[in-house]
C-alpha cells in the first residue's frame, strides 16, 4: 500500500547568482512496511530529501502526500501535529535533552502532544532495546550506542507509523552501529512501520530492502530486493 508520494519535488536553497538546487524534480512512491536506505555523496541532496519527507523543509517546487494528504499545504501547527503524531525522527547527533533523565527524553514527544503515556507499550519498548537500568540517568551518563538507543525509544514512543533517520550510526563505532541498525530492523517489524534511513554505509544499504542513490539532487538509481 502506498503511504508516501512525492510528486516533481525540486528543493532550491538560496535566490539568483547564490541559488543551490538541492533536490530535482523527484518523482517517488513509498510502500507500507518497507526500509529504505537512502545513498549519495556528501551533498548529493539526501538529507534534504528526507527532511522534505518528514515535514522538516518544504519543497520549491512540487508536492509531498503522507497517506494521500499534501502536507505542505497544512498550517505550521498541522505538520508539527503530524510529525509528532505520525513521524519518528532519529539523528546523528541524537538531541538528547542534557537535563532531562533517560525516562523523560523518551516521553517528551508524548507529554509536549498532552497525551497520556502508554505504560505497557513504554515498558516494551525499554525492556526491547536494552534501557531499562538507565532510566533515571543522565545522556552524560551513557555511551554513544545508550544514547542511540535512547534516541530510538523516543521516536518510537508515540507509536509513528515512519521512522526517518538521518546518519543514525555516523558517531558511533562499527559493532554498536550495526547493533542499532538491527535494532531499527526488528522495532519495525515489530511496530509495523515503514522505515528510510540515509546513510553513507554500505553496511546499512546491504540490510535494506530498498536502497535509492541520489546524485547531484537527482535519483540515479532505486533499487528493491525481495
Amino acid at each position: 500500500m502506498e503511504v508516501i508520494r512525492l510528486e516533481s519535488v525540486s528543493k532550491i536553497f538560496g535566490k539568483g547568482k547564490s541559488a543551490v538546487p538541492a533536490l530535482t524534480s523527484i518523482d517517488l512512491t513509498i510502500q507500507k512496511g518497507e526500509f529504505i536506505a537512502i545513498i549519495g555523496p556528501s551533498g548529493s541532496g539526501k538529507s534534504t530529501l528526507l527532511h522534505t519527507i518528514g515535514g522538516l523543509e518544504a519543497p520549491t517546487k512540487g508536492i509531498v502526500k503522507v497517506e494521500g494528504q499534501p502536507i505542505y499545504s497544512l498550517s505550521d501547527e498541522a505538520i508539527s501535529i503530524l510529525r509528532r503524531r505520525k513521524i519518528g525522527l532519529i539523528f546523528q547527533s541524537f538531541n538528547l535533552v542534557p537535563i532531562l533523565n533517560v525516562e523523560e527524553n523518551i516521553q517528551l514527544p508524548i507529554l509536549l502532544d498532552h497525551q497520556k503515556v502508554d505504560h505497557d507499550y513504554y515498558q516494551d519498548i525499554v525492556d526491547y532495546l536494552g534501557i531499562k537500568d538507565k532510566m533515571y540517568a543522565s545522556p552524560s551518563e551513557l555511551s554513544g550506542g545508550q544514547q542511540q538507543r535512547v534516541a530510538i525509544a523516543r521516536s518510537l514512543i508515540h507509536k509513528p507509523a515512519y521512522i526517518l533517520a538521518d546518519e543514525p550510526t555516523g558517531n558511533l563505532e562499527s559493532k554498536t552501529s550495526e547493533d542499532v541498525i538491527s535494532l531499527l530492523q526488528l522495532t519495525a517489524q515489530r511496530y509495523k512501520q515503514t522505515v528510510i534511513v540515509v546513510t553513507h554505509d554500505m553496511k546499512i544499504a546491504d540490510r535494506a530492502n530498498r536502497v535509492i542513490e541520489i546524485e547531484d539532487g537527482l535519483i540515479k538509481k532505486d533499487v528493491s530486493y525481495a
